[in-house]
């Protein structure tokens, strides 16, 4: 039978490249490492690494178990946690996450509806902000476990060098006008189209803005600035009233008011990639269960 254990252990060795800096990780040596590997390899049948004086080398089976252990893992946590319950299925289990507002106002809610969701054992302590505002709280004695942040291209926070980071998705941002300005919602629209048109924009100096205007600059697109505003719901409202185009991100336009329209513009496609950070240490079962399902909420919401 397989051993739980081994598994995780496998999972950070595939994670840190090499069995000593998974046995640093893990708080083993880097034999006992390598011990564990070898007695999942007699367990399983298969050749998980190639292994030199210097180097291992994972194999294809190695890819393919990591795959199917994240998932098997999950549910064993999830288990664990809804065993551990207390009386009447009350949580027993804290976790403390930070959360942009578009993604709060969208994953949470089908979060606390998801299949289960009651008997994980899970209690949230949740903290709705901008990344600015929750990546502090990961600090060591900070009051945050978990947060979950965007980055728009190679701009954002420098996040600190003791947090540990995983790829949730992605979130694209929409180009949305007002439909008084005559357009089919669905059309193609060349950036030249709307080069002269008002735009409502970010406020200049955030890295947001600054990817926004090299991408619009590199169309040969200097618009009229009609407003600035950083908050997407207001933006939306001033498309709306017919002010003017606007950049909004996926999350915040699930239910696109019939005032505007979504227009496709090839030369514009910016992004917003959408990770979890978390302090290195410890595994912490609760989190890891929370991300894979905050994942999966993240993965059946790509409908457009």
């Amino acid at each position: 039978m397989v051993n739980p254990v081994h598994l995780r252990t496998l999972l950070e060795v595939m994670r840190q490249g090499s069995f000593a800096a998974a046995a640093a990780r893990l708080g083993y040596t880097a034999s006992a490492v390598s011990q564990q590997m070898a007695a999942l390899e007699r367990d399983t049948g298969a050749v998980l690494f190639t292994r030199s004086a210097r180097s291992i080398v994972p194999t294809e089976a190695a890819t393919t178990m990591v795959r199917h252990a994240r998932r098997v893992l999950t549910d064993l946590d999830a288990l664990l946690a809804a065993t551990a319950a207390g009386p009447a299925g009350r949580p027993v289990h804290e976790v403390r996450l930070g959360v942009f507002p578009s993604l709060a106002a969208f994953a949470l809610p089908r979060l606390f509806a998801s299949p289960g969701w009651d008997q994980l054992g899970l209690s949230l302590r949740l903290s709705v902000g901008e990344p600015s505002q929750t990546v502090p709280g990961l600090r060591a004695g900070g009051e945050l476990d978990l947060a979950v942040v965007f980055q728009v291209g190679a701009a954002g926070l420098a996040w600190p060098g003791h947090l540990e980071r995983r790829w949730l998705g992605e979130d694209p941002f929409r180009v949305v006008l007002p439909r008084t300005w005559g357009l089919a919602d669905g059309s193609e629209v060349s950036a030249e189209q709307l080069a002269g048109m008002p735009w409502i924009m970010h406020h200049p100096g955030s890295p947001d803005a600054t990817v926004i205007a090299r991408l619009f600059a590199s169309c040969g697109m200097h618009p009229h600035v009609a407003a600035y505003c950083d908050d997407f719901n207001a933006s939306l409202g001033l498309v709306r009233a017919g002010l003017g185009a606007a950049l909004i991100p996926d999350l915040a336009l699930r239910q696109p008011p019939p005032e505007a329209v979504i227009v496709n513009v090839p030369e514009i496609r910016p992004v917003r990639g959408i990770l979890a950070l978390r302090p290195e240490g410890a595994p912490n079962p609760q989190v890891d269960l929370l991300l894979e399902r905050l994942a999966g909420i993240l993965e059946g919401g790509r409908t457009r």
